[in-house]
């Protein structure tokens, strides 16, 4: 069994928490770049990333990261 990220919540949560991509970036300690990857699918991140991104908007990683078992 693989499990694959098929879609996240990380722009949303950010423009609710009234973030730019370098504001959280910056308190994820991983480059604006990055962040915006992640928003746009192209990048799936580290399992420490993604609970790391979980935590700062105080939610849980399968609430952030929509997963699929393959």
């Amino acid at each position: 069994m693989q499990l694959v990220v098929t879609g996240n919540k990380v722009r949303e949560l950010r423009l609710v928490h009234e973030l730019s991509q370098a504001q959280l970036a910056d308190a994820m300690g991983v480059s604006r770049q990055t962040i915006n990857s992640i928003e746009v699918g192209r990048y799936t991140p580290s399992l420490p990333l993604a609970v790391g991104l979980a935590r700062f908007f105080r939610s849980t990683v399968e609430h952030v990261f929509q997963v699929d078992e393959e």
